[in-house]
């Protein structure tokens, strides 16, 4: 499995129903994270809720905090 992180990225792979599961940081504002949570509602991608920006920027294995990422499949072809 493999990470896109970031608003647009994530936003990106649930629209092409790519993402299995999304993350969302309950720290991220709400203006940035309601948007990708309903699109998840409608295409029946699950939303698993992570405690900070910092924590969810560590899963993904980046140095930096992340409100949202998509997990994608190894054998989806890249955007």
């Amino acid at each position: 499995m493999q990470y896109k992180i970031g608003t647009k990225q994530t936003t990106k792979m649930v629209e092409l129903r790519k993402a299995v599961l999304v993350y969302v940081a309950q720290d991220a504002d709400p203006r940035m994270t309601d948007r990708i949570v309903r699109l998840c509602g409608e295409t029946g991608i699950e939303v698993t809720w992570v405690k900070t920006m910092k924590d969810l920027g560590e899963t993904c294995g980046i140095d930096v905090g992340a409100a949202m990422a998509a997990v994608i499949p190894d054998s989806s072809d890249d955007e």
